[in-house]
């Protein structure tokens, strides 16, 4: 038996409106300095107060947030005692609202400790409620939140199907303000989520259907995202329903090789956590398909290409993956996106050990062993295609 899970999501124009329904008296807002100068908390702020709710806020998440940033929101957050918790921003503010929404709930427990297998009983002081303001992270329907463990130099993921919001308010209008860059950043970041949510070992009848339509938007709308801006509102529309279909489909089956290698990467140079999944994804489907596992061809056929085998098709998804990477300025290798040779080869050991202890194989259709681990970051440093 499987279940579906899934946050109430408003969506389309004016989704924001629906903080209007006087659903809290008492909401407190995470999120970062960025959200805050440009006016976005704000603009929430404002509506909420024009319904009569008392507001307080943390605007102090940084990228990729640390357990002690966490625990100072959290310490927060039991001061006002909010009945809301809203997680405004990307996915590094939204990952930051949930693990201290957690800990406000359940502050004896250790956010290491949590796990989808153990119920925690929350929601007894406050619902949980997320704002995105990029298309790509889809942490606003997620039942997970990455956070980082400074002094161990790792990403902890701390997973619990509580943590799924209770309400997702998509209102593209916040993602229609956003740079070509981070348009491109998180836009790839949703097709990772799609393409790994589709070929899981954990996929289902409707987690497939989002993803496969996810895809698809990603393909047609990115681009024009990434180039018109604001000045096209329905690409924005679009790229922020797909960023978040895709998401609901991926929380539903589960994610694999790409991920893995992104979250490796990301911890040890730094770079965005969209901008690695992306790139490493051709060389994850190369791989895979070199076994003889995936569902490339079903993933083919789902976009309307003319594939005969699993081979063709991985193929074609990765010729048609490389040009959007083109498309929208991203790099393809780990050499275009920055990294030195003596920086990557002082650090492929590392890159290796955090990939493969990194939960997101779990649900891959090939697990790269050692030398095929060393291989995959070597190939997709140089830009090779995989051969093995």
């Amino acid at each position: 038996m499987w279940y579906f899970r899934s946050p109430l999501i408003a969506f389309g124009e004016d989704a924001l409106s629906h903080l209007d329904q006087n659903i809290c008296s008492r909401a407190f807002i995470v999120t970062d300095a960025v959200m805050r100068d440009i006016g976005h908390l704000q603009h929430v702020i404002d509506r909420l107060q024009g319904s009569g709710v008392v507001c307080d806020s943390f605007a102090e998440v940084e990228p990729d947030p640390g357990v002690e940033i966490v625990q100072r929101c959290a310490a927060r957050m039991q001061e006002f005692a909010p009945d809301w918790v809203i997680g405004l921003g990307g996915g590094s503010c939204l990952d930051a609202a949930k693990a201290a929404w957690f800990l406000y709930e359940r502050p004896d427990v250790d956010l290491a400790a949590v796990t989808p297998f153990e119920t925690f009983g929350l929601r007894n002081k406050a619902r949980f409620v997320t704002i995105p303001t990029t298309a790509g992270s889809g942490a606003e329907v997620t039942a997970a939140a990455v956070i980082t463990d400074i002094e161990k130099i790792r990403k902890m993921e701390v997973a619990s199907f509580e943590l799924i919001p209770d309400v997702s308010v998509v209102d593209p209008w916040f993602s229609s303000q956003l740079s070509p860059r981070l348009t491109a950043d998180t836009g790839i970041d949703a097709m990772t989520h799609a393409v790994e949510g589709f070929t899981s070992t954990f996929a289902n009848d409707f987690s497939d259907a989002l993803c496969l339509h996810a895809a698809r938007l990603v393909f047609e709308y990115l681009p024009r995202a990434y180039h018109k801006g604001m000045h096209d509102p329905e690409a924005r529309e679009k790229m922020s329903n797909a960023a978040t279909m895709a998401a609901l489909g991926m929380g539903n089956s589960h994610i694999a090789l790409a991920h893995a290698m992104g979250h490796s990467a990301g911890t040890v140079f730094g770079l965005p956590h969209g901008r690695l999944t992306g790139m490493f994804l051709p060389y994850a489907i190369e791989f895979t398909a070199k076994g003889g596992a995936g569902r490339y061809l079903e993933l083919a056929h789902g976009l309307g290409w003319a594939a005969d085998d699993e081979a063709q098709a991985a193929n074609m998804i990765v010729l048609a993956l490389r040009n959007l990477l083109r498309e929208v300025e991203q790099p393809l290798s780990l050499k275009e996106a920055g990294i030195s040779k003596e920086d990557f080869a002082a650090n492929l050991d590392s890159l290796c050990d955090r990939m493969e202890m990194d939960s997101a194989l779990a649900t891959g259709r090939r697990f790269p062993y050692r030398e095929q681990s060393m291989h995959l970051f070597e190939y997709a440093y140089e830009g090779k295609s995989i051969d093995f």
